[in-house]
């Protein structure tokens, strides 16, 4: 019976065969495809001397470890270029005079190739940041407390390191004998480049200029209005700041106290003024306090912050008018020491960095309350500090 079926129905059944198949395989590759393209790379900037790779599916939230993509320097920080497939990363040994490295980013398997290196103006490269209207990277020295600017050239390889600021100062905190300049951000006017310095509880204030690519002081950038530093409370320790949606406040994490500052920005003069301080630490806090990291939700209504010292992620409302912050939550980061974390730019995601414990750990965010949830999903990365997306 079978062996008669085969012979009366050759040509239909395997048309229908084909079809079949043929469709089924179109439906895979199409998935594979959606995948593919949906799929992001995630670099995990660490303490070891390694760079780790992951892909991340925002559609999905699928998460899942690559492997080492570069080894070597001791990266701790890294930032991406905004359209090229460019990753820059730190050489953070206080031992010797810091380097950026830029790699090339093999979109397919992850790898980093190092396409170029300039000497960052100082030791302990501990942050970066890439202005793109200008393409130049400024970089944070924390060991010798200096900021300098460096030039990137139209494909995306750093050039010439084209300027270098470095400040005095100290704090009554053991870790303030003198300046350790932690972050550096550029304003919203491009004008002025604002660096939290945790050994000086200041935040300087230079002059920028983007056709030069320099940063200057800031009796240089304003001759008839000096733009002195803003003085945090002694032995608060400034770590990272963040510019609100409309650039009016800023808003200051300091690391020694984990207070976050609520700050008016005059962009004009390029002053910086006291609104609100408000304490990430917990009611039952033990230990010395350790403010991580503090960013802006994709929205500009919510402020997210880590507070490593207690393995804790808190969310702050913002109000539009005064930019005055309300805590609405606090919850476990799913690790322990939050170094720092990334925000993914469709406002549904972060990423943590679990330094202590050794993992990257996924939160959902409810882009209308801004409250996060631990999604359950996490990578081991030993050591990791920092993370950075490339799309």
């Amino acid at each position: 019976m079978t062996q008669s079926n085969r012979r009366a129905f050759p040509l239909r059944c395997g048309s229908v065969l084909a079809t079949v198949l043929a469709a089924t395989l179109l439906t895979s590759c199409a998935q594979w495809h959606a995948r593919e393209t949906t799929a992001e790379l995630v670099y995990v900037g660490t303490q070891g001397r390694q760079v780790v790779a992951l892909r991340f599916d925002p559609a999905s939230g699928a998460l899942a470890a690559i492997g080492p993509a570069a080894e070597g320097p001791r990266t701790t920080w890294a930032v991406a270029h905004p359209s090229l497939p460019i990753l820059y990363a730190v050489d953070d040994d206080s031992a010797r005079e810091g380097s950026v490295i830029a790699y090339a980013v093999d979109r397919a398997s992850g790898a980093l190739a190092m396409i170029g290196t300039v000497p960052s103006g100082g030791k302990g490269t501990t942050y970066l940041w890439l202005d793109a209207p200008s393409m130049t990277l400024l970089a944070a020295n924390f060991g010798s407390g200096s900021v300098s600017s460096i030039a990137l050239g139209a494909d995306g390889r750093p050039g010439a390191l084209v300027s270098t600021l470095t400040e005095t100062g100290s704090g009554p905190h053991r870790r303030q004998a003198s300046a350790h300049a932690h972050s550096v951000a550029i304003d919203p006017s491009g004008r002025f480049a604002l660096v939290p310095d945790l050994g000086a509880d200041r935040v300087f204030v230079y002059g920028f200029e983007r056709a030069t690519r320099a940063l200057a002081p800031a009796d240089v950038a304003n001759a008839a209005a000096a733009t002195p530093a803003f003085a945090a409370p002694p032995g608060s320790g400034p770590r990272h700041l963040v510019f609100g949606a409309d650039g009016r406040f800023a808003y200051l994490l300091n690391e020694l106290t984990a207070q976050v500052m609520v700050l008016r920005w005059d962009g004009g003069a390029g002053r910086l003024a006291p609104v609100q301080i408000l304490s990430a630490v917990g009611v039952d806090a033990k230990g010395a306090p350790s403010g991580a990291e503090i960013a802006l939700g994709a929205t500009g209504r919510f402020i997210y912050v880590a507070n490593r010292a207690e393995n804790v992620l808190l969310v702050y409302r913002v109000d539009p008018d005064s930019g005055r912050l309300e805590q609405i939550q606090r919850t476990a980061s799913g690790g322990e020491a939050p170094w720092s974390f990334a925000l993914h730019s469709s406002g549904r995601w972060m990423l943590v960095a679990n330094q202590r414990s050794g993992s990257v750990n996924l939160f959902s965010i409810d882009p209308a309350s801004g409250m996060l949830a631990d999604s359950g999903r996490s990578v081991p990365v030993p050591a990791a500090v920092s993370l950075t997306f490339v799309q």
